[in-house]
């Protein structure tokens, strides 16, 4: 049995919350045209933007505690860094 699973036996809305809270949220994070940096998230509606990236990360954090319950809010945030090179043929 999984922890889920025991938990489920006692308290069901608890073991949910507890199982969705666990989850993390990823943003693909691109260098702006503008400058800076934008960060969307995969799965979810949420874009920001930063200058550098610790004003990105600062952002994420706002905008993640901003879009989530208090119950729903993911324990982790990952930041995929894409970065595009264009080589000529």
């Amino acid at each position: 049995m999984t922890q889920l699973e025991i938990l489920d036996l006692w308290e069901p809305k608890q073991a949910l919350r507890n199982f969705v809270g666990m989850k993390e949220i990823i943003f693909v994070v691109e260098e702006s045209p503008e400058g800076g940096y934008e960060a969307r998230a995969l799965d979810h509606s949420i874009f920001t933007d930063g200058d550098d990236l610790e004003q990105l990360k600062a952002n994420v954090k706002d905008a993640v505690a901003t879009h989530f319950e208090a119950d729903q809010m993911p324990k982790v945030i990952r930041l995929h860094m894409v970065k595009e090179i264009v080589i000529a043929a």
